[in-house]
């Protein structure tokens, strides 16, 4: 089934609703449907049995974080709940890369770019949602090492 199949297939309560305009959450939601083929395969085979659960476990989070953070009322909440969905769509690439035997490669290449087009996008949306930039202060860190030792008891 390809996208515009499947957008189709989605029920129109889903669609009517704002977070349906989140590119990242159409993404992730679509990546599912696949994703429950993948995790069945991988079910089949008990070598890779915990993989299929933790594969399972991180694709669903990455639409379920979107979701609760889209539901926040500030900024900074949202882009909580938008890291973790970044981390769960990072985390669903290692397992379709470790999963890569069982599924072949052509599958897991092609849920890798998915994945990879949701990472993009999440790596555009947390800084905006957030009301500073991410990263380290400018400030440069010294210590006066004399005046540190001036007041270190020593113990007798």
């Amino acid at each position: 089934m390809d996208y515009d199949e499947w957008v189709k297939s989605v029920p129109v309560e889903i669609r009517n609703d704002s977070l349906w305009n989140m590119e990242a959450y159409r993404l992730s939601l679509f990546l599912s449907d696949p994703g429950w083929y993948d995790v069945t395969k991988l079910m089949s085979d008990k070598r890779t049995l915990g993989l299929s659960d933790q594969l399972y476990r991180s694709l669903g989070s990455i639409s379920a974080n979107l979701a609760e953070g889209y539901s926040r009322g500030t900024g900074r909440d949202r882009a909580r709940f938008y890291e973790y969905s970044l981390g769960s769509a990072r985390e669903a690439c290692d397992w379709y890369f470790k999963g890569r035997h069982g599924l072949g490669e052509l599958v897991a290449e092609h849920r890798i770019r998915f994945l990879t087009q949701i990472v993009r996008l999440l790596l555009t949306m947390i800084p905006h949602q957030r009301s500073y930039r991410i990263g380290e202060p400018e400030e440069k860190y010294f210590t006066n090492k004399q005046e540190l030792l001036e007041d270190v008891p020593i113990p007798k």
